[in-house]
C-alpha cells in the first residue's frame, strides 16, 4: 500500500511544489543485479562476478548497473503515492539523470523528492515531474538523481 494515498488527481495537484513522502527502504540483492544483466545483456564484471569484484573493484564487491537504480524509482515511487481515481500510470520520460554513487550490492536504497509539476495530460490525465533522488543509507551522496515524468490517465 502506498505510503499516501490520494483520492483523485485533484488531490495530486494541491502537492505540486511539495514532497511526496519516502519510501521503505530495500536492499539491492546480487540476485536483482544478475536479473538485470540477463534482462539487458549488460554482464560487465563490476556487477556480476563477486570473486573478481572483491579482487579487483575499488568498491570491493559488485554494484549494481546504473540503469538498474533508475529503474527503481517507479516502483519507489508507487510505495510513496496512490491515486485511487487513477486506472493506470506510464512512464513518459527524463529529463535529467545523474548516477553520483556507486550502489554496492547489499546497499540499502529509499526514494524521496517532490512533485514538481502536474499538468493535465489528454481526456482527464495528467502529466507529472517527479524530482526524485534514490537515497543510499550511510552515504552521503545519492545513488541516483533524476527529473522522472510519469503520466496518471483516468
Amino acid at each position: 500500500m502506498a505510503l499516501l494515498d490520494l483520492d483523485n488527481l485533484d488531490d495530486l495537484r494541491k502537492l505540486e511544489g511539495h514532497p511526496f513522502p519516502p519510501s521503505p527502504w530495500m536492499t539491492l540483492t546480487q540476485e536483482q543485479i544478475d536479473d538485470f544483466a540477463r534482462a539487458t545483456g549488460d554482464f560487465q564484471w563490476i556487477h556480476v562476478d563477486p570473486d573478481r569484484a572483491a579482487r579487483e573493484s575499488p568498491y570491493k564487491k559488485p554494484i549494481a548497473h546504473g540503469f538498474l537504480s533508475l529503474s527503481l524509482i517507479s516502483r519507489l515511487l508507487g510505495e510513496c503515492i496512490r491515486v485511487r481515481q487513477a486506472r493506470m500510470g506510464v512512464n513518459y520520460g527524463l529529463n535529467k539523470v545523474r548516477f553520483p554513487s556507486p550502489v554496492p550490492v547489499g546497499s540499502r536504497l529509499r526514494l524521496t523528492g517532490g512533485i514538481q509539476e502536474v499538468e493535465d495530460y489528454g481526456a482527464g490525465g495528467v502529466r507529472i515531474t517527479w524530482a526524485c533522488t534514490l537515497e543510499m543509507e550511510g552515504s552521503e551522496k545519492p545513488a541516483c538523481v533524476a527529473e522522472f515524468i510519469s503520466l496518471m490517465l483516468v
